[in-house]
């Protein structure tokens, strides 16, 4: 692979933003550093990564990913369907403040315990009240195409009983690869490439399935641009092949610009990680590289970044074997 990647190289054309792409990561990376060192802001130099927020270098610990993996999935002694049920409830809201507002309602969520009217009640209080339940993340269709008029919410609550009807647990449990399982959420309601992709992720973070994150990939909306911007001449390759070609040459591209990245305590990144990348990339070179602005059409970035002073308690799944090594070294 290294021969062929070497070959390609000389057929490829990158433009400056894919310069800015390893030097954003590498910064992103140190810091998070700091964060958790508890260094006091600003964290960065860099008047964009002060002024905006972005996502971590790495998926698993984003906010969201540490809740998710702490608290949702091995936060209890759950059988394996109700951890599936526990991820997707999360998932299909992705917000913290809405599964901790179904906890302080008393909900029990399990599959065969929760309390589907209840839960629909607390959420449309909630949307009369104009307080969100969804996060704005990614974006969640209505689920409108079920053939009934519904909430969105309801909708969804509706898909998930499906996915679990259908026996999803032991399909997943019984797949040989994440391109398998992949499918196999495909073949549901809403579940397009991405929000499949972002959930075979998540899933794979619990003790249901435990593939390689280098197996698969694919590139989301945002990454579509951030490869645009990054690749003038792409020789014929797809976006996930450009993916796979980033991340297998990650060492080369970082050490060839003098940048020190800081791996996850000698983890790399992995495909999610460059995909999500990519994605930030793009909306980092609205305001380095205004120039590049007209591919994807977008000129503005909306989030605004306000530092948090929290400590961060960071915690990956067991099977990933660096729990330990935080404990002997908590600092990257």
């Amino acid at each position: 692979m290294a021969l062929y990647w070497k070959k390609l190289s000389s057929e490829l054309r990158t433009t400056v933003v894919y310069r800015t792409f390893w030097k954003f990561a590498a910064e992103r990376q140190n810091i998070f550093s700091k964060r958790l060192r508890g260094d006091s802001p600003p964290w960065s130099k860099d008047p964009i990564l002060r002024q905006y927020r972005f996502t971590n270098a790495y998926r698993a610990t984003d906010r969201v990913s540490q809740y998710l993996i702490r608290n949702v999935i091995y936060d209890s002694e759950s059988n394996s369907a109700d951890t599936l049920f526990r991820i997707l409830v999360f998932k299909f809201f992705n917000r913290i403040e809405t599964w901790e507002l179904l906890l302080r309602e008393r909900l029990k969520i399990s599959w065969k315990e929760f309390d589907w009217s209840g839960a629909s009640r607390i959420l449309e209080r909630e949307m009369v009240e104009r307080r969100p339940i969804y996060s704005a993340a990614y974006i969640m269709p209505p689920g409108t195409s079920l053939g009934k008029r519904r909430l969105k919410h309801e909708s969804h609550f509706e898909i998930i009983k499906r996915m679990m009807n259908n026996n999803l647990e032991t399909r997943l449990k019984d797949c040989g690869s994440m391109t398998e399982a992949y499918s196999i959420l495909r073949s549901h309601p809403l579940m397009g490439p991405f929000l499949a992709y972002q959930l075979v992720t998540d899933i794979n973070y619990s003790g249901i399935m435990s593939f390689d994150e280098m197996q698969f990939t694919v590139a989301g909306p945002g990454a579509h641009r951030g490869i645009a911007k990054c690749f003038s001449d792409r020789a014929s390759l797809t976006d996930e092949d450009i993916i796979k070609y980033v991340t297998d040459r990650q060492e080369e591209e970082f050490e060839a610009r003098g940048l020190k990245f800081l791996t996850l305590w000698g983890r790399s990144l992995q495909l999610i990680d460059v995909q999500n990348l990519f994605c930030e990339v793009d909306k980092y070179s609205r305001a380095k590289h205004a120039d590049f602005n007209d591919i994807g059409g977008r000129s503005r970035i909306k989030r605004r970044f306000t530092p948090a002073l929290q400590s961060m308690n960071i915690w990956f799944p067991p099977k990933w074997n660096l729990n330990q090594k935080i404990k002997e070294r908590p600092y990257l």
